[in-house]
């Protein structure tokens, strides 16, 4: 059994008709699935290289949204917003990865009329951000790995944190999810060559090349606590060990 508790926050009742997955790949068929479950209409968008993928098959409409570069396509805001638009979708979900923890998409999205499935654009501002996050748990007395303060600039900058903390440090994706963006160096020399591949992984994962570093942390645990919301009511399913 999960808890609930109502927040304070502006709640109007939209009835959701037709949702724009914004994604690919199975994240995009477990929500196409999802949606048409409770009666909806479910639009997959597609690149090139996913023109014959499940996703597109299962779903009621597709609509082609560019090249098989995710910058030219599933990271493109105006391309994603026109499908939205063309396909008649009053809703967009962006699943995990790509835009979903992106403040600008959220803040669109909602400024163009249609209904955002997932947090506020303020509440993705400040923990999507991982580095920003970091900070704001720091402020608010949460205990954090020792690590950078905010995004690195630059492989100097980056040498003078991991002296401080020592090594091995983890070099992180500020704007990413789902473990892409990450590396792990033991030495200086690990340092200089895994940064910049974690700045073109995150460019081309989530549009953004910034990362910042933590002390890594041998056999750790990853935790979860899982929170569902609707805008009036917030439950928690407690918490779930990730490191399974």
């Amino acid at each position: 059994m999960s808890s609930y508790h109502s927040v304070d926050v502006p709640y109007v009742p939209q009835r959701i008709k037709s949702v724009l997955v914004a994604n690919r790949g199975e994240i995009a068929v477990r929500i196409i699935r999802a949606v048409q479950e409770l009666g909806m209409e479910a639009v997959a968008v597609y690149s090139d290289a996913d023109k014959d993928s499940l996703a597109v098959r299962l779903a009621d409409r597709s609509i082609h949204v560019g090249h098989s570069q995710a910058a030219k396509s599933y990271l493109n805001i105006d391309v994603i917003l026109r499908a939205a638009h063309e396909s008649g979708s009053n809703a967009i979900h962006p699943g995990y990865g790509f835009l979903s923890e992106n403040s600008k998409f959220a803040e669109r999205v909602e400024a163009e009329g249609l209904i955002f499935i997932g947090p506020s654009a303020s509440i993705i501002s400040t923990m999507g951000d991982k580095a920003r996050a970091r900070e704001s748990a720091r402020r608010a007395g949460v205990p954090t790995v020792p690590g950078s303060e905010g995004v690195v600039r630059d492989l100097s900058e980056a040498r003078q944190v991991a002296e401080q903390i020592g090594f091995p440090i983890m070099i992180k994706a500020s704007a990413g999810g789902g473990g892409r963006g990450i590396r792990v160096a033991y030495d200086h020399s690990e340092l200089d060559s895994e940064l910049p591949r974690a700045q073109r992984e995150a460019e081309a994962a989530f549009g953004d090349g910034g990362v910042y570093i933590e002390r890594y942390i041998a056999q750790a645990r990853h935790i979860e606590v899982q929170i569902l919301g609707d805008g009036r009511n917030v439950i928690h399913l407690f918490e779930r060990e990730c490191s399974l």
